[in-house]
């Protein structure tokens, strides 16, 4: 069992990305009595960010900053979070499997000479083993991983581990560190968002996804109002974003996002076998479809047979009745 466990903490304008928080329950299911770090990599003061990592159960958190560190670049985030691996001396290291994560953590894992088990959905205790599940081949099948020897460096895929209970009477250490971010070949000079404003799309408990069957950018528009009903976020499919009906930033399948929410509703998704890659392990999945033979069909465990026009407006009728009541 781990004794000291670094959590590496992520942000997106400003806040602690939900994951950071699922990483510290990863952590902590590993590492009972034992001590849980955040780290978080800024450009200004983190103190507030870095008490609500220790409400979600971290024991102290170390912050930081620097001015190179105002946008994430592998470069300076890698040279930020090794200087406090070689502070703190972790026995294991967690992180988010987000953009930021597939691109940072194999390149740490490298600097460290360590392994890296990626995109674990479940930890688990067995006797005093640790074990990581992850899935395999498009999401068919699932592998279990034992870490033997070095440190445990893991990612964890967003919304598949439960948060711990926020406890604001927590406390705990809140240090900075300096390091001199330097000698950098990328630098970030503008960041032009193509995406939605709202829910994260990757850390969504409910998505709503449509296809070449919404036939249009106006076909999306009563799927994000379904969406803001919902409390949700808007994805789409390879066909849809090829279609150019929307933005290739809500592309779910093998080679867009992957998510996990609590709800998935398909519409106009025929289920191509590259999409259900990144969506089939939801927990609840509505397929709408007016061709009762589509793919999708099969991995949904509610479906609707019909016209998605005429379906989505209904949906969004009742579950404003129940919103209201």
């Amino acid at each position: 069992m781990s004794e000291k466990i670094l959590v590496v903490a992520e942000t997106k304008d400003g806040e602690l990305r939900n994951v950071s928080f699922e990483a510290i329950a990863a952590a902590r299911k590993i590492n009972a009595g034992g001590e849980i770090v955040g780290v978080i990599c800024a450009a200004e003061d983190a103190n507030d960010l870095a008490q609500e990592l220790i409400y979600y159960g971290a024991d102290r958190v170390v912050t930081v900053q620097h001015d190179n560190l105002k946008s994430y670049t592998s470069e300076g985030f890698g040279q930020a979070i090794l200087k406090v691996v070689d502070e703190e001396s972790p026995d294991g290291i967690i992180m988010g499997h987000t953009s930021i994560g597939k691109d940072l953590s194999p390149k740490l894992a490298s600097k460290l000479n360590t392994g890296l088990v990626s995109d674990a959905v479940d930890v688990e205790l067995v006797g005093d083993q640790v074990v990581f599940t992850r899935p395999i081949y498009s999401g068919k099948a699932f592998e279990k991983k034992i870490i033997t020897s070095g440190i445990s460096f893991v990612t964890i895929r967003p919304n598949n581990i439960s948060t711990l209970e926020r406890d604001e009477t927590r406390t705990g250490d809140v240090a900075s560190i300096d390091v001199d971010v330097k000698d950098l070949r990328t630098v970030i000079k503008e960041v032009v968002r193509k995406t939605s404003e709202g829910v994260d799309l990757s850390e969504a408990k409910v998505v709503i996804a449509g296809g070449r069957g919404v036939k249009s950018a106006d076909g999306f528009k009563p799927l994000y109002e379904l969406a803001e009903v919902l409390g949700g976020a808007v994805g789409a499919s390879r066909g849809a974003c090829d279609a150019d009906y929307c933005d290739y930033s809500l592309q779910i399948g093998q080679t867009g996002k992957v998510v996990t929410p609590d709800l998935y509703i398909a519409v106009g998704i025929s289920g191509a076998i590259q999409h259900l890659a990144g969506m089939s392990n939801s927990k609840v999945i509505v397929a709408i479809n007016k061709d009762a033979d589509s793919n999708i069909f099969n991995v949904a465990d509610y479906g609707i047979v019909g016209d998605l026009f005429e379906v989505i407006p209904m949906l969004i009728e009742e579950f404003k009745k129940v919103a209201v009541s």
